[in-house]
Protein backbone atom coordinates (compact mmCIF):
# COMPACT_ATOMS: atom_id res chain seq x y z
CA UNK A 1 0.00 0.00 0.00
CA UNK A 2 2.66 2.45 1.03
CA UNK A 3 3.69 2.51 -2.99
CA UNK A 4 0.24 4.06 -4.01
CA UNK A 5 0.49 6.64 -1.95
CA UNK A 6 4.42 7.41 -3.29
CA UNK A 7 2.77 6.69 -7.22
CA UNK A 8 -0.30 9.05 -6.84
CA UNK A 9 2.19 11.71 -5.13
CA UNK A 10 4.82 11.08 -8.14
CA UNK A 11 1.88 12.40 -10.15
CA UNK A 12 1.62 15.94 -9.15
CA UNK A 13 5.72 15.91 -7.40
CA UNK A 14 8.77 14.36 -7.78
CA UNK A 15 9.39 12.33 -5.14
CA UNK A 16 13.12 11.73 -3.79
CA UNK A 17 14.03 8.32 -2.22
CA UNK A 18 14.49 10.70 0.90
CA UNK A 19 10.96 12.02 0.81
CA UNK A 20 9.68 8.26 -0.27
CA UNK A 21 11.00 6.72 3.29
CA UNK A 22 9.87 9.99 5.27
CA UNK A 23 6.18 9.18 3.55
CA UNK A 24 6.26 5.73 3.76
CA UNK A 25 7.90 5.46 7.57
CA UNK A 26 4.71 8.18 8.41
CA UNK A 27 2.13 6.77 7.21
CA UNK A 28 -0.04 4.50 8.68
CA UNK A 29 -2.61 1.94 7.06
CA UNK A 30 -5.40 1.19 8.67
CA UNK A 31 -8.42 -1.03 7.76
CA UNK A 32 -12.22 0.31 9.32
CA UNK A 33 -15.22 -1.80 9.43
CA UNK A 34 -18.02 -0.83 7.64
CA UNK A 35 -20.03 1.40 10.32
CA UNK A 36 -17.13 2.41 12.39
CA UNK A 37 -17.65 6.20 12.88
CA UNK A 38 -14.10 7.78 12.48
CA UNK A 39 -15.09 11.31 13.85
CA UNK A 40 -18.34 12.83 16.15
CA UNK A 41 -19.72 15.61 16.48
CA UNK A 42 -17.98 17.45 19.23
CA UNK A 43 -14.92 15.46 18.66
CA UNK A 44 -11.59 17.15 18.53
CA UNK A 45 -10.22 16.37 14.67
CA UNK A 46 -6.62 14.69 15.07
CA UNK A 47 -6.45 12.41 11.68
CA UNK A 48 -6.91 13.01 8.51
CA UNK A 49 -7.55 10.15 5.67
CA UNK A 50 -6.47 8.99 2.08
CA UNK A 51 -8.16 6.27 0.68
CA UNK A 52 -6.94 3.47 -0.79
CA UNK A 53 -9.90 1.31 -1.12
CA UNK A 54 -13.41 1.77 0.32
CA UNK A 55 -16.12 4.59 1.16
CA UNK A 56 -16.38 7.13 3.73
CA UNK A 57 -19.19 9.58 4.15
CA UNK A 58 -19.48 13.00 6.05
CA UNK A 59 -22.55 13.99 7.46
CA UNK A 60 -24.63 16.46 9.71
CA UNK A 61 -27.06 15.41 11.69
CA UNK A 62 -30.10 18.08 12.26
CA UNK A 63 -33.57 17.80 13.58
CA UNK A 64 -32.58 13.97 14.04
CA UNK A 65 -32.30 13.17 10.34
CA UNK A 66 -28.61 13.07 8.59
CA UNK A 67 -28.01 15.21 6.15
CA UNK A 68 -24.85 13.72 3.93
CA UNK A 69 -22.12 16.49 2.57
CA UNK A 70 -19.96 14.10 0.57
CA UNK A 71 -18.98 10.74 -0.26
CA UNK A 72 -15.01 9.85 -0.50
CA UNK A 73 -13.75 7.52 -2.63
CA UNK A 74 -10.86 5.67 -3.79
CA UNK A 75 -7.81 8.09 -4.12
CA UNK A 76 -9.34 10.35 -2.42
CA UNK A 77 -8.14 12.85 1.12
CA UNK A 78 -10.98 13.25 3.96
CA UNK A 79 -9.09 16.68 5.82
CA UNK A 80 -12.30 17.41 8.21
CA UNK A 81 -12.53 20.88 8.45
CA UNK A 82 -11.74 21.05 12.27
CA UNK A 83 -8.23 19.17 11.63
CA UNK A 84 -5.51 19.64 13.88
CA UNK A 85 -7.49 23.33 14.71
CA UNK A 86 -8.19 22.20 18.67
CA UNK A 87 -12.17 23.09 17.61
CA UNK A 88 -15.00 20.27 17.56
CA UNK A 89 -16.07 19.22 14.43
CA UNK A 90 -19.70 20.06 13.37
CA UNK A 91 -20.09 16.81 11.64
CA UNK A 92 -19.95 12.75 11.36
CA UNK A 93 -17.31 11.28 9.62
CA UNK A 94 -18.28 7.08 9.01
CA UNK A 95 -16.99 4.16 6.97
CA UNK A 96 -19.45 2.97 4.81
CA UNK A 97 -17.87 0.10 3.19
CA UNK A 98 -14.70 -1.75 5.03
CA UNK A 99 -12.25 1.15 4.10
CA UNK A 100 -8.57 0.76 4.13
CA UNK A 101 -6.90 4.42 4.48
CA UNK A 102 -3.68 6.14 4.89
CA UNK A 103 -4.28 8.15 8.42
CA UNK A 104 -2.34 10.81 9.08
CA UNK A 105 -1.72 13.13 12.25
CA UNK A 106 -1.04 17.06 12.57
CA UNK A 107 2.05 16.16 13.91
CA UNK A 108 3.15 14.30 11.09
CA UNK A 109 1.97 16.65 8.41
CA UNK A 110 3.84 19.45 9.99
CA UNK A 111 7.19 17.44 10.52
CA UNK A 112 6.52 16.16 6.74
CA UNK A 113 6.36 20.43 5.98
CA UNK A 114 9.35 21.37 7.31
CA UNK A 115 11.37 18.14 5.78
CA UNK A 116 10.08 18.51 2.24
CA UNK A 117 8.88 22.29 1.71
CA UNK A 118 7.28 20.72 -1.84
CA UNK A 119 4.92 18.57 -0.14
CA UNK A 120 3.33 21.47 0.94
CA UNK A 121 3.17 23.30 -1.65
CA UNK A 122 1.65 20.55 -3.39
CA UNK A 123 -0.99 19.65 -0.57
CA UNK A 124 -1.84 23.52 -0.98
CA UNK A 125 -2.43 22.75 -4.44
CA UNK A 126 -4.75 20.10 -3.64
CA UNK A 127 -6.81 22.23 -1.50
CA UNK A 128 -7.28 24.86 -3.83
CA UNK A 129 -8.19 22.63 -5.85
CA UNK A 130 -10.81 20.83 -4.07
CA UNK A 131 -12.21 24.20 -3.16
CA UNK A 132 -12.45 25.12 -6.67
CA UNK A 133 -14.61 22.04 -7.12
CA UNK A 134 -16.69 22.24 -3.83
CA UNK A 135 -17.51 25.72 -5.04
CA UNK A 136 -18.65 24.70 -8.78
CA UNK A 137 -20.30 21.70 -7.07
CA UNK A 138 -22.24 23.94 -4.38
CA UNK A 139 -23.17 26.37 -7.94
CA UNK A 140 -24.26 23.45 -9.35
CA UNK A 141 -26.39 22.02 -6.74
CA UNK A 142 -28.33 25.34 -6.33
CA UNK A 143 -29.11 25.90 -9.77
CA UNK A 144 -30.41 22.32 -10.75
CA UNK A 145 -33.62 20.58 -10.09
CA UNK A 146 -33.54 17.27 -8.06
CA UNK A 147 -33.80 15.14 -11.14
CA UNK A 148 -30.82 17.37 -13.09
CA UNK A 149 -28.95 16.70 -9.72
CA UNK A 150 -29.41 12.89 -9.98
CA UNK A 151 -28.56 12.73 -13.37
CA UNK A 152 -25.12 14.37 -12.42
CA UNK A 153 -24.24 12.17 -10.12
CA UNK A 154 -25.11 9.38 -12.41
CA UNK A 155 -23.04 10.77 -14.72
CA UNK A 156 -19.99 11.89 -12.56
CA UNK A 157 -20.04 9.37 -9.69
CA UNK A 158 -21.86 6.40 -10.89
CA UNK A 159 -19.85 4.27 -8.60
CA UNK A 160 -21.45 5.81 -5.96
CA UNK A 161 -25.34 4.43 -7.03
CA UNK A 162 -23.82 0.91 -6.22
CA UNK A 163 -22.29 1.41 -3.61
CA UNK A 164 -24.05 3.68 -1.24
CA UNK A 165 -27.76 2.88 0.04
CA UNK A 166 -29.99 4.80 -1.19
CA UNK A 167 -31.54 6.53 1.78
CA UNK A 168 -27.89 8.21 1.48
CA UNK A 169 -28.13 9.25 -1.88
CA UNK A 170 -31.53 10.57 -1.40
CA UNK A 171 -29.91 12.86 1.94
CA UNK A 172 -26.74 14.06 -0.60
CA UNK A 173 -29.20 15.35 -3.35
CA UNK A 174 -31.11 17.11 -0.66
CA UNK A 175 -34.40 15.19 -1.49
CA UNK A 176 -36.51 12.59 0.58
CA UNK A 177 -35.58 8.66 -0.64
CA UNK A 178 -39.51 8.46 -1.78
CA UNK A 179 -38.33 11.35 -3.88
CA UNK A 180 -35.83 9.91 -5.23
CA UNK A 181 -37.60 6.87 -5.64
CA UNK A 182 -39.99 8.24 -8.17
CA UNK A 183 -37.26 10.52 -10.22
CA UNK A 184 -35.41 6.66 -10.59
CA UNK A 185 -38.75 5.51 -12.04
CA UNK A 186 -39.47 8.40 -14.31
CA UNK A 187 -36.00 8.38 -15.67
CA UNK A 188 -36.66 4.50 -16.63
CA UNK A 189 -39.77 5.31 -18.42
CA UNK A 190 -38.26 7.39 -20.53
Amino acid sequence: MDNEIIEYLSRYVPISKEMEKALIESTFIKTYKKGTILLEEGQLSNECYFIFKGCIRSYYVKNEEEKTIEFYTEEEAVTPSAFGKNTPSEYYVECIEETLAGVGTPGQEAEMFVKFPQLESLIRAFGEAVIAKQQDTIAEFKMSSPEERYLQLVKNRSDLIQRVPQHQIASYLGIKPESLSRIRKRLIKS
